[in-house]
């Protein structure tokens, strides 16, 4: 009666736990210190109510059959449980229970130390005085005069702190005046809660309210700040509010300096069928700009019966220097078009449809409104592919119906077919693929309704390759080499389509695939003209231990027996008899170092179009060094250096250095350091970019601390770091 009164007043009910392990251990965390009593062969598994409880000390005394007490060396196990103590007694009548001297308590979850507990099982109340925790199941420690559980459910502390650091360290330690843990609800409340870095006091609240698992709970978020010589001082508090199990809401009000008052938002929903994320920023009066700003985002996915689905992706800013002004990158900086659509999406096993409605926004500010696209209200296509009784005849269909609008510009509805069939052969060693088809194009423009337009033109192609493979042995390892060529035919008469509108097509970037596609254009304006034949040779080393491809090699190009003679609009044509030569190679030189090359060269023009050089070095663990060199003949070259370099234990130095040769000026200067332990992560960023279109630059700091297992403070960074950073982690 004792034992069970002893070990049901110590333990709380908990939800199941792991044991210490894979939860404790990381790159960055040692094996962990236990309080001196932690014995590592007690159970973690097992039901408490049907294990037997086993009993041991010196002495047992009963003069009356109601008290008992043990004294010498008490020890009372159960299960996962086990309780120590120098003595113990317990009154049966009043459901009494005390024990003292040298109090220790171990179970799957906590460790338990203390010099006097006493408890009343009747009202499921115990005092221990004081305390002294540690979480098993994961990293966490602490200190209190007074642990109570005020029942089944509750427990008061007195004079607490917890933290995640190892056992003894305060590199940080939060500390609470009093404290109530309910974790019926799985909510704590703390007064008087201050934190602090070693014995530096950096946060202070007079009441907290938070977590005590995984169940969401409404309250403030840890703040992001940062500071920029554009915006001045920049702080955001975002609060959480858990409104529902299946939908929740952010609001974030936020502080620019030198701009004013921004209020954000985020409300999520998720239900069996559809999911989605309603966003936005609002800032009634920016001081420095002297308007409103803002910007929202619907992103909505929804299934609807058996193959269709909904999807939805709506976004508007306020003006076109939103992204520069209170954006944190040269890419949302760069952003110069915002693309929305609505689209219903059927697929089967062989057909593809869609119905939809996009625009696009320009965010560019050096762009004129003309430059603005045509909405497709609405565009309606069909994409189809199926066997014709025998499995090497194939029938297929991919159409498009579409009406353009654009204010003060010509409108219209057009109307795209190409019907095709197909005779693919294949097998682990060869395949052969001829196509034929008929484009057939038609316009209806308006205002003038009898205005229509039509091209109609057949389409063959012939694709074909061969695969080889040998065994082949270098520098002392196994590996299996390739060897695959590849030829693409295809022909096309040419039609004049100097009298078709220009809706939504652009010609493609020439790169390795657009060798083997049947037009170089994308959208239905134009479809080029071909009498050409594509050569490309492939090879590949993959190691036969790992099966992971260590080497890549592919060269092509296009050999022109006619010269394409359909252009866009302004675009002269060109006579030639060859296009650029494509070569990308790809290299794993070790574990450690990756090599990638990618050249176009003009042979008619005697030039490199385009060149693309990238070299990372990984070292130490987490360390890496990126070399990029980019070049596009009229349009950029640039290098960029970019690593996170450790230089002692736990220390990093961050930096990149993105230039550009043809404007002669950086485009982005990073520099920094992040110090990272078991419990806790520092990051001080300093960076100069350029953050318009224009080339003004812009000057900021980012500082972030990360205090594991509790939260962070400061302008997540790490997300930003993944994108400067190649290979940062």
């Amino acid at each position: 009666m004792l034992a069970a009164a002893l070990l049901a007043a110590v333990a709380m009910p908990s939800r199941a736990a792991e044991p210490a392990s894979d939860a404790l251990e990381g790159s960055l965390c040692r094996a962990p210190d236990w309080l001196e009593f932690y014995d590592p062969t007690l159970p973690v598994t097992g039901d408490r109510e049907q294990a037997e409880t086993l009993v041991d000390a010196d002495a047992v005394e009963s003069p009356d059959s109601i008290v008992y007490t043990l004294t010498g060396n008490v020890r009372i196990t159960r299960a996962d449980q086990r309780l120590s103590a120098d003595k113990a007694s317990f009154d049966q009548d009043k459901k009494h229970v005390e024990a003292e001297g040298t109090l220790r308590y171990q179970d799957r979850t906590l460790l338990l130390a203390g010099d006097k507990l006493v408890g009343d099982l009747d009202q499921s109340r115990t005092k221990v005085t004081p305390a002294r925790y540690q979480l098993v199941g994961a990293r966490g420690n602490g200190n209190a005069t007074l642990v109570e559980t005020l029942d089944a459910d509750r427990a008061h502390l007195e004079n607490a702190d917890y933290s995640t650091c190892e056992l003894g360290a305060t590199d940080w330690r939060l500390y609470a005046r009093e404290m109530w843990l309910d974790r019926e609800t799985g909510v704590g409340r703390a007064r008087g809660m201050k934190l602090a870095l070693g014995e530096v006091p950096i946060l202070y609240l007079p009441y907290a309210r938070f977590p005590l698992d995984d169940r969401r709970q409404s309250g403030f978020l840890y703040p992001g700040i940062g500071a920029s010589n554009d915006g001045g001082f920049d702080i955001e508090l975002p609060y959480y509010l858990n409104l529902a199990p299946n939908y929740d809401a952010t609001i974030t009000p936020r502080v620019v300096g030198r701009r004013g008052l921004m209020m954000g938002g985020e409300f999520r929903y998720l239900t069996p069928s559809m999911r989605g994320t309603l966003s936005g920023t609002w800032m009634p009066n920016d001081r420095d700009a002297d308007r409103s700003r803002g910007y929202f985002r619907v992103q909505h996915g929804q299934s609807l019966w058996t193959g269709f689905s909904l999807q939805a992706d709506v976004r508007r800013v306020s003006d076109r220097r939103y992204f520069e002004d209170f954006g944190d990158s040269l890419t949302t900086a760069a952003t110069s078009a915002l693309p929305s659509s609505i689209a219903l999406v059927g697929r089967g096993s062989w057909w593809t449809l869609g119905l939809s409605a996009d625009s696009i926004q320009l965010t560019d500010p050096l762009l004129p409104d003309s430059a603005e696209p045509y909405k497709r209200l609405p565009r309606f296509t069909v994409e189809a592919e199926h066997a014709l009784g025998p499995d090497w005849l194939v029938a297929g269909l991919r159409s498009e119906i579409v009406r353009f609008d654009k204010p003060d510009a010509l409108d219209g509805k057009r109307f795209d077919y190409y019907p095709y069939v197909a005779l693919p052969f294949e097998t682990a060693a060869w395949f052969v693929r001829p196509e034929l088809g008929y484009r057939t194009t038609r316009y209806d423009l308006t205002p003038d309704t009898t205005d229509t337009r039509t091209r109609s033109m057949p389409i063959g192609s012939l694709d074909a390759g061969l695969v080889f493979d040998r065994d082949v042995n270098w520098f002392g390892k196994d590996y299996e080499q390739t060897l695959e060529p590849r030829l693409y035919y295809l022909r096309v008469p040419y039609r004049d389509q100097d009298d078709l509108p220009v809706f939504d097509t652009r010609e493609l970037t020439f790169g390795l695939s657009e060798l083997f596609r049947t037009n170089r254009y994308a959208g239905a304006d134009r479809q080029t003209d071909a009498n050409q034949l594509a050569l490309a040779l492939s090879t590949r080393l993959i190691a036969d231990d790992t099966g992971q491809e260590r080497a890549r090699l592919s060269l092509g190009q296009i050999r022109y027996f006619d010269p394409p003679r359909v252009q866009l609009p302004g675009v002269p044509v060109v006579e030639r008899s060859e296009s650029a030569f494509i070569a990308e190679v790809e290299v794993r030189l070790s574990e450690n170092w990756t090599a990638a090359v990618a050249e176009q060269y003009d042979p008619k023009l005697s030039r490199t179009d385009f060149s693309s050089v990238r070299l990372q070095r990984r070292f130490s663990g987490d360390g890496v060094f990126n070399a990029d060199y980019r070049y596009r003949v009229g349009q950029l070259e640039q290098i960029d250096f970019s690593g996170a370099f450790p230089v002692a234990d736990n220390w990093r130095l961050i930096g990149r250095y993105d230039y550009s040769l043809r404007d002669h000026k950086p485009l982005e200067v990073l520099g920094g350091f992040e110090y990272e332990s078991c419990c806790y992560a520092v990051r001080l960023l300093g960076r100069h970019y350029v953050r318009n279109v224009e080339g003004e630059t812009n000057d900021a700091i980012y500082f972030e601390l990360e205090l594991k297992g509790l939260g962070g403070l400061g302008r997540a960074s790490e997300q930003f770091l993944r994108k400067a950073i190649q290979g940062y982690r």
